[in-house]
């Protein structure tokens, strides 16, 4: 997650910097590289400065991402014709967090789309593809 929101895009980092599509000089969000099966082209917003998880992350940093949060749920309601967002963030090895990194996930929800379920079903997605939505989310963020 450092790398991406310094720039570096390499062979050892999934994410591409064409996947982003919001960034100050706190915080960036991107299209993630993993997807679930019915959810694609959801998102991660990060802090640009390393803070592992929640307890470490600074109140003001913490205030921008979750404000962000919400701009990112209207983008995807409006720009994915999704059916509701859900959001989740993990914390320790026994909060399932698994980067080390604090990042929070927003989803795009449709009606009976399992995502809890289909929770060990995420794949690697193609640049190509993580582009279609990058290009949505950075149309919306510039209008």
């Amino acid at each position: 997650m450092c790398l991406i929101s310094q720039g570096i895009e390499n062979e050892n980092v999934d994410t591409k910097q064409a996947d982003i599509f919001y960034k100050d000089d706190t915080i960036t969000a991107f299209i993630a590289s993993h997807w679930w099966p019915n959810n694609k082209g959801h998102v991660i917003i990060v802090s640009n400065r390393h803070f592992e998880n929640i307890y470490d992350l600074p109140d003001e940093v913490l205030n921008k991402i979750h404000s962000l949060e919400k701009l990112v749920a209207k983008a995807l309601k409006e720009s994915y014709s999704c059916d509701g967002v859900s959001s989740r963030q993990h914390n320790e090895p026994d909060g399932g967090q698994d980067v080390w990194h604090y990042h929070l996930h927003v989803f795009p929800r449709y009606k009976d789309d399992r995502l809890y379920l289909l929770h060990d079903k995420k794949e690697l997605s193609q640049p190509k593809d993580r582009k279609i939505f990058a290009e949505k989310l950075k149309k919306y963020f510039n209008s």
